[in-house]
């Protein structure tokens, strides 16, 4: 994947991060919305929708984006970082991603990246004995449990003071701003 000087994408990356976005978005939506009919193959009824919504719809386009982008990075310039998604309920985003890339399936090979793979995957999120709504370390390259307690910030801290060399991307939550996180924030400003 070539990249103009500038950084910007050329007219095939931004197509193909658009053509990802719009798929990672449409898997997201079917997790957290459809039961049955996760292609819409039919016309869409009442009979298809989950009778519990969980995951949230409006973080995941920009989770999506950015975990398009992380991805072109990822193979421009051949970084593992791990990506860590603090937003409540923003599994179903991360979940659509690492399901299009094909790594989920490496731990979860019943979720493989097929029709059949993708029913699975929107039945399971967010039921009993299923995928939990909060990314977390069940999920390829994330190892925090995220959510409204937001504390991915301190994980990417950690994971940098481990690592000094390694990229740690992380995504605040609304949850950010409590005590805790805070605290780390600010402390590890002071230290780099």
């Amino acid at each position: 994947m070539a990249s103009r000087t500038n950084g910007r994408p050329d007219q095939a990356q931004a197509d193909w991060l658009d053509r990802w976005w719009r798929a990672a978005n449409d898997i997201t939506c079917a997790q957290i919305f459809l039961q049955d009919n996760v292609f819409l193959q039919k016309p869409l009824s009442a009979a298809h929708i989950k009778p519990r919504l969980l995951g949230h719809w409006s973080t995941s386009p920009g989770l999506n984006l950015l975990y398009a982008h992380l991805l072109r990075v990822v193979r421009l310039h051949g970084v593992q970082p791990p990506f860590l998604a603090s937003p409540g309920h923003g599994a179903p985003a991360v979940l659509a991603n690492v399901w299009l890339e094909g790594s989920y399936a490496e731990v979860r090979p019943e979720l493989s990246r097929s029709a059949a793979g993708m029913r699975r995957l929107c039945r399971v999120l967010s039921t009993p004995g299923g995928v939990a709504s909060h990314a977390g370390p069940h999920i390829p390259g994330s190892l925090h449990e995220g959510g409204e307690l937001g504390y991915g910030l301190l994980h990417a801290f950690g994971a940098a003071f481990d690592n000094p060399h390694l990229l740690a991307l992380a995504v605040v939550g609304d949850g950010e701003a409590e005590a805790g996180p805070a605290a780390v924030k600010l402390k590890g400003r002071k230290r780099q």
